[in-house]
Parts: structure tokens; sequence; C-alpha cells
């Protein structure tokens, strides 16, 4: 029991299993060599593994072999592309900038096809260093690249045998970051209930909105991990489980994203109370319930949340007390307050659903959204639309096939010893945006000098073959353990790799420094290339991006009024609209991310102003997911079926302003319009003889919030479009 437990912990990691997989690989591929006794084998049967896992898929066994043997193939293509065009220097760069074009493009069509694209490349460039390092093309080329593609077999055939037999665990693992971000957004949103003043009320909702993102991404792989499986598999009763826990994340988030009453009211009128203390802690207790129940789901433990279920007593008891006090100016804010405890409430009750999502009977709408292409044809119309210099996919492919050529270029200038490096070192670097390049040129910078160092004091102070193999084996692991959050310890690793296993069949303290030269030079074409090549600077895309915000905002409206008119029903036309609005206000936020690292010249846009609109964006996203809590049919003598007119109207409104920024018009100001939509609203509130202030309507309420939103929207639009300055032609 003792070893058990951490035994256990360790398996829920998300890299144990991709590390473990890495490992079998590398020490059968040791394993190989050491049985015939050629050590030259473990280099190129290290690098067609290294290709072949960072080429891995997500999906189902059959999907994933059938992935493999699409890398495969395209693996073999560029591997004898390479050997045939070796010899001819003019050729092989037509042919190095022509294949790196089109491997790019070609992952305009899904995140699959691109990390299938991205892995050939490598391939390609370790296919030049396997011909390098033995001085060029001989009589036993074939053998050797014949024996890169052993080794991505080899890694191929252990990871289609380990997705087989341990299917479900990914999906587990996915469903656990789901819960655990949107543990981390309820803290978060906890905070702005914190009846403080003076707080920069602002920076807590930018990175509440950073942090939606977070969710917004979990969810989508999520969601993807669960539609691959479920690829035939309709009736297996645990990926069913885990498609039921998804929906009720997706429950969660609408309601943990959604805002009854601007907070700040909140806040004012209740200050000396405290009910929002109460709010507070409630929020942030179903935050650390939500992250407890992902160690639950990994773990397979019992999940309590007993400290948010007092929380919500604590909370009623207080609503409670305010009314019994019965002062006048409290009586206007208690239907909203209570409105907001009935949404916690629910919230409370999908938490506690999410660990045993069996119990919930009612029937639902289960299909999932296939975002991949459904034929050829399909395929080539995706590659076909971003084939134009507004499209960053293509920006990217210019600048990294034109990069590529350049760094081919230098090496046969400079004729430095194992030049071949520059080329991966500016394919591993070269990003498509500038901020993300800039991070990874230093961070690849700092992890060979490091790899480096640690690999000179390890040749020297363990000579012995065996033992550098082992250290080797043991890098290639770390490499892929850290590749995406720690790329300075990554790229240490893969270094330290590289010196112990070229050190197997050369001298590896001659490699020191041509890696060391070959990465400065690499980097640096990298970031030139990012800097003057067709560079994307992101405040050239804001207005656009901005536009895309209000458009999904709107359609997800319009299916809000839609179900309003029809019905509740969580069918896949709301989920889809839902899901894509939450998209787009991710999106915005990370290219706004991304510009804050621009130089400021290039920028071209007041940071502020982007987050201004950002928080505006998402104020009103938060109002929409209110909107959406409440839905139900309205009967035709319902009050608020009158609001509906005034609904479309603002869908109308949000629909120009998205045309204007889209396409750099002048903003029409939206504050009339907005006016004259809350006195609509207003005017179809309860007669006086019916006590209008103990009657709440909630759809009357969230639609008055979002007309309020217009006016500062339109002025946020205006100030995008006005401190942008002109937009770069070459993206229209």
């Amino acid at each position: 029991m003792p070893l058990a437990l951490p035994l256990r912990r360790l398996w829920t990691l998300d890299k144990f299993a991709y590390s473990l997989r890495v490992f079998i690989a590398f020490s059968g591929a040791l394993l190989i060599s050491a049985v015939s006794g050629d050590v030259a084998l473990v280099i190129p049967l290290f690098l067609g593994i290294i290709a072949s896992a960072l080429s891995e898929t997500d999906d189902s066994w059959e999907g994933r072999f059938q992935a493999l043997l699409v890398t495969l193939a395209c693996f073999a293509s560029a591997s004898l592309i390479v050997q045939w065009l070796f010899p001819w220097p003019w050729l092989f760069a037509l042919g190095l900038a022509v294949s790196t074009f089109t491997l790019i493009m070609l992952g305009a069509i899904g995140q699959r096809y691109a990390t299938i694209a991205s892995g050939t490349l490598i391939l390609s460039i370790y296919s030049m260093i396997n011909i390098e390092q033995h001085g060029g093309v001989d009589d036993d080329v074939a053998y050797r690249q014949l024996l890169l593609l052993a080794g991505a077999a080899w890694y191929g055939v252990i990871s289609v045998i380990w997705c087989a037999l341990f299917s479900r665990q990914p999906v587990k693992q996915s469903m656990a970051r789901v819960y655990k971000a949107l543990g981390e957004f309820l803290i978060l949103k906890s905070a702005l209930f914190e009846p403080v003043r003076g707080v920069d009320v602002e920076a807590r909702r930018v990175a509440l909105a950073r942090q939606n993102g977070k969710v917004v991404s979990a969810l989508n792989q999520a969601k993807e991990m669960i539609f691959r499986r479920l690829e035939g598999q309709r009736g297996n009763r645990k990926l069913n489980r885990y498609l039921r826990i998804y929906f009720i994340a997706q429950d969660i988030h609408e309601r943990a994203s959604s805002t009854h009453y601007p907070y700040s009211s909140l806040t004012e009128a209740f200050f000396h109370h405290d009910v929002l203390f109460r709010c507070q802690r409630l929020l942030d207790q179903q935050g650390r319930a939500c992250r407890q129940l992902a160690k639950s789901l990994l773990l397979n433990r019992p999940f309590g949340h007993e400290q948010s279920e007092q929380a919500l007593a604590d909370l009623r008891a207080s609503i409670a007390n305010l009314r019994d006090q019965g002062r006048p100016e409290w009586q206007p804010l208690m239907h909203p307050l209570n409105a907001l405890a009935d949404n916690l409430t629910i919230l409370e009750a999908q938490i506690a659903s999410a660990h045993n999502p069996d119990a919930r009977s009612e029937r639902r709408d289960s299909a999932l959204f296939d975002r991949s292409p459904s034929s050829l044809l399909e395929a080539w119309k995706r590659v076909r639309l971003n084939l134009h210099l507004g499209s960053p996919t293509f920006r990217h492919a210019v600048r990294l096939s034109t990069a590529l050529v350049i760094g081919y270029g230098l090496l046969h200038w400079l004729n430095p010893e194992q030049g071949f490096w520059i080329l991966l070192t500016t394919l591993f670097v070269c990003r498509p945006n500038f901020a993300t390049t800039r991070r990874f040129l230093s961070q690849r910078i700092m992890g060979t000098i490091l790899g480096l160092v640690v690999g000179w004091a390890s040749i020297s102070l363990f000579p012995h073959p065996l033992v550098q193999s082992m250290i080797a084996v043991a890098a290639g692991v770390s490499f892929f353990a850290n590749r995406e959050k720690r790329y300075v310890l990554a790229t240490a690793s893969i270094t330290l790799l590289v010196l112990c296993s070229f050190n197997q069949v050369g001298d590896g303290f001659d490699l020191i420094w041509p890696r060391l030269f070959d990465t400065l030079i690499g980097a640096l074409i990298a970031g030139l290339a990012v800097f003057f090549i067709l560079p994307d600077w992101q405040g050239r895309r804001l207005n656009r991006e901005a536009a895309n915000v209000l458009t999904t905002h709107r359609r997800y409206l319009e299916e809000i009024i839609h179900q309003y008119e029809e019905g509740k029903q969580d069918d896949l036309a709301y989920r889809l609209a839902r899901r894509n609005a939450h998209n787009a206000d991710a999106a915005l936020s990370t290219l706004l991310t991304n510009m804050l690292h621009e130089p400021g010249h290039y920028r071209k846009q007041d940071a502020d102003d982007g987050l201004r609109f950002l928080v505006l964006s998402n104020t009103l996203l938060s109002h929409l997911s209110a909107l959406g809590a409440h839905r139900h049919r309205l009967a035709d003598d319902e009050d608020d079926s009158a609001s509906v007119p005034a609904a479309k109207r603002m869908c109308e409104l949000l629909d120009q302003l998205a045309e204007q920024l889209q396409n750099r018009q002048p903003i029409t100001p939206l504050s009339a319009q907005a006016e004259a939509l809350i006195a609509q609203l207003d005017e179809q509130g309860p007669p006086k003889e019916e006590n209008a202030v103990t009657l709440y309507r909630p759809i009357q309420s969230q639609l008055r919030l979002i007309a309020n939103q217009l006016a500062p929207l339109s002025d946020a639009a205006s100030r995008l479009i006005s401190t942008n300055g002109a937009d770069d032609p070459s993206l229209s």
C-alpha cells in the first residue's frame, strides 16, 4: 500500500504515460544496438523515435493506427526526397522551400494534420543530419534512412498498442484538467465579490478573461478526445459517462461565467453586511470543490463538497437576514441577490452531479461537432481559403520556408561542422508570431548552453559508453516530459541526448562549439525572419478579432432568443454558439497577450484600449451566460415575451458594430439606441398596482444589462479604429 499510492499518483500525471512510452522506445533501440554490436544504430533509431513521438496524434487506437500509416508514408517520402536531392544544393534548396510551404499549409486542414506535417519537417532535417554525419550520400545511405523509419515505426507501434490498452486514461486526465481550470476560474471570479473599495476591478476582470481562455482550451481538448474515441463506440458505457461529465462541465462553465447584477452596485449597497463575503466564500469553496473533483476523477476517490454546501447554507441565511431587516433601499437588490443565490445553488448541484453523472436522468442531445474535414474536397477548400497574405498560416509558411532556405545557404557558405543543426534550431524557434518566437528563441539558447555544459560534464565524468547511453535515454525522456511547459529544461535535455549519443560514434567534445554556434545562427535567422518576412503584428488584426468576438456574441444571443421562443434544449446548435463565443473571447485574450510582448513601435495599438474592449466583451458574455442560464419557453401571455423584439434589435446593433469594426469603418455611437432599448424594456415592466419592487424578471433584467454594454462597446471599438492607424493592406 505505501508504494501503491505514489505509483497511482504518478499514473495520473499528464506526461507520465507519454514519457514511459518514450522510455520503452529508447530502451528498445538501445537494446537492439547492444545485441547487434553496432553502437552507430542508436543515433538514427533515436532520431526516428523523436520524430514519431512529436507527430503523435490523440485518437482511438484505430485512429492512431491510421495516423501512423499516414505519418510513416510522409516520413518515407521526405526521407527519399532528401536522399535524392542532397547531392544537388540548388535543387535541394528549391525542394526544401516547396516542401516546407506545402507541409505548413496542410496544417490549415486541422490540428491532426499540422502535427503530422510538423513531424515530417523534423524528420526531414534529421535525415539531413543522418546523411551529413557520414560525409554525404554513400552506398549505405538507404540503410541508414531506413533506420530512421524503423525508429519511427517502432515508437508508432508502441503508441498504438498503448492506446488500445489504456484508451480512456487520456480522457480522464483531460476531464481533470477541465475541472481544475474551472476551479481556478471560480476562485478568480470570487475575487470580484470582495467587499473592498479601491481595488482594481478591471485588472481582476482581465485575469478572469485570461483564465476563461484556459477553461475554453481545456474544454476543446476534452471534447476532441472524447469525440475521437466515441467514433463507432457510442454504446460504450464508460465513454458515455465521460461525455456526460463533459456536458456538466459546460453547464458549470455557463453558470460560472454568468453575471446577474453589476458587482460594484452590490458592493456599495451591502458594504457593511456580510452577504458579499458569503458570496465570495461560496464561489471560492466551489472552486476548491472543482479542483478536488479533478483529483477524485483521476484517483477514483470519493468526492466531498461539504465546505461549499455549508457556504451555500450560510449565504442563504445571510440573505434571509437582509430580508428580515426590511430596509427600503435594499429591496430593489434583493431579487437580483436571490437570483445570484439560485444560480450558485444550481452550480453547487452541478458540481455534485459531476462525480456521479449516471444519476442524472434527463435526456439531452449528445451530438458533438466534428471539426475535421469530411472529404478531400473539403480539406482542399480549407487550404485554399488560407492561400492569401491575410492568413497567418500562409504568412508562417512563407516565412519558415524562406528562413530554412536562408539557413541552408548559410551552412554551405560558412561550411560549419554539423551545419544542419542551424535548420533544426530555425524550425523549432520560428513560430507564427513574434511574441512566441521571442520566447522560444531565448529559451532555446539558454537550454542549449545548459545542455552543453551538462553534456560536457557527463561525457567527462562518465566515459563508459553504457553509462552515456543511459544518460541519453534519461535525457530523451526528460525532453518529452518537459517540452510543453519547461522548454529550457527540454532543450537542455535534447542537447544532452545529442552529445551523449554522438559521443558513442565520435568525439562529443568536438560537437560542443559547433552546436552552440549553430543554435545561435539558427535562432538569429528565426528572429530576423519573424521580424522582417511578412511579420504578423497582432495589433493589425485586433479590429478583426474584436469584430469576430461581437459576431459570435450576436449568434449566441440569437440562439438564446430561439430557445426562449421554442423552449430550452441543450442541442448542438446552442452549445456550438456558446462555445464559439467563448472561443472568440479566448482568442482575443491570447492576441492581446501576444501583442503586449511585441516591440512598441510595431504594436500600433495602445494595449489599454484592447484590454478595455476585452473587459467589456467579457462582461457582455457574462450577461449572455446569465440570460442563457434562465432559458425556458416563453408563453404568449408571459410578460417577458414582449422583450424578444428588444433582444433581436440588440442582435442587429451587435452585427452592425462588428461589420464596422471588421471593415475599419467609422463606428456609429450606440448610446442613443441603447437608451431607447432600455426605455423600451422599462415600459414593459409590471404595472404599478402589482408592486414593481417585489417582482423580478431576470430576462428583462439581463437584457437591460446587455443594453447597458452597447454604448461602452461602441466607444471602445471607436478607440480601436482611431488609435490603430491604417491597417496593413496585405491583411485585407
